[in-house]
């Protein structure tokens, strides 16, 4: 007997930039970067809709923790708070330049740069600031209502193009991105699918490539005492631990790690799962802590139990796991016993 799936009927979806700090999209000679300060690395590939030539980078621990990544043909910017660092490399701390932010470009929701200026999009006020220098004053303009709810937003990987592109919150076609010629307008917008080699990479991308998190408990033994006089219960019981490395192998399988990668493929896809796992059931989690969990490969282990049982009393021992869509991926290593046939409540935080 297994628990009713938890958050199976959730709306899965990618987290917003707003609610990640740390992460972020942007473009830089001719690549696009997707900047994860919370797994302390970057991938980059070539093409967000084919997915293909990705790498991952470590993350240089003075360009982590930004509040927005914009990209350019020569520099990037990271933000924080109201100063702004520019540099040549992520990888690196070589060549930088701090400055402040002009008061009109501080307390932005997005930044990024294309065809030579920098965009600031305020999405409450419904406008956006264009400049060529973010350390002066600059001009507001209005933000067209269709382009009013973009999860991220970043400039072109090719900066002899102009426009923007931005990604837009889940719908039935699944994880799209837009590219437009003017913020104040929608006029020759085109829509791309955002292909899962990349899904994968972006915070709650998992719930929509593999499905939503699932916390359930799994009755593994039932033990009855059918007699009319107590009896004592002694028995091994043989319990699954870890996770399925079949499964988390999937995640990275198509993309290369840069030589001087600190992390390996097999340690990023757990940090990737965990932070799925933690996530609101909003965005495809089950908001559960696996920190104490353990996160070696899944193997048997034995534990030896001992229960008083009295006339006609039945007791259930059930194992935690959590799984991605209907496939588990993480067998936990508590056990719980009830009197009832009913499954525990769920470890979820609150």
């Amino acid at each position: 007997m297994a628990q009713t799936p938890r958050g199976s009927d959730t709306m899965n979806g990618i987290i917003p930039r707003s609610k990640a700090k740390g992460t972020d999209i942007c473009a830089f000679n001719n690549k696009y970067y997707i900047i994860r300060s919370d797994l302390g690395c970057y991938m980059q590939t070539s093409d967000l809709s084919k997915g293909s030539d990705i790498f991952i980078f470590s993350l240089h621990p003075a360009c982590q923790n930004g509040d927005h990544y914009i990209g350019g043909d020569s520099y990037f910017h990271i933000i924080k708070g109201n100063s702004c660092r520019r540099v040549t490399s992520l990888t690196t701390e070589n060549n930088t330049v701090v400055y402040s932010l002009h008061p009109s470009c501080q307390g932005g929701d997005h930044y990024f740069a294309a065809h030579g200026y920098f965009y600031i999009i305020f999405q409450k006020k419904g406008t956006y600031r264009r400049t060529t220098n973010m350390t002066k004053d600059s001009e507001e303009l209005d933000l067209h209502p269709n382009y009013s709810d973009g999860l991220y937003f970043w400039g072109p990987a090719n900066y002899k193009k102009t426009g923007c592109y931005f990604l837009k919150p889940t719908s039935e076609w699944g994880v799209e991105f837009c590219t437009g010629v003017d913020l104040s307008n929608d006029e020759h917008t085109a829509v791309c699918a955002v292909h899962p080699n990349v899904l994968n990479f972006l915070p709650g991308g998992l719930s929509v490539t593999k499905g939503p998190a699932i916390g359930m408990w799994e009755n593994i033994e039932t033990i009855t005492n059918g007699s009319n006089v107590p009896v004592t219960w002694q028995k091994k019981i043989t319990k699954k631990v870890g996770y399925n490395k079949e499964k988390m192998t999937q995640i990275t399988q198509n993309w290369k790690k840069e030589t001087s990668a600190s992390i390996e493929y097999g340690e990023l896809a757990k940090l990737i799962a965990k932070s799925q796992f933690s996530f609101s059931a909003e965005h495809g989690g089950s908001r559960v802590g696996t920190e104490n969990e353990s996160w070696k490969e899944a193997t048997e282990e034995e534990e030896l139990l001992n229960f008083q049982l009295k006339p006609k009393e039945s007791l259930y021992l059930w194992q935690h796991k959590l799984c991605l869509g209907q496939e588990p991926v993480l067998f936990c290593c508590n056990l719980k016993i009830t009197s009832e046939p009913n499954p525990p409540t769920s470890p979820a935080r609150p």
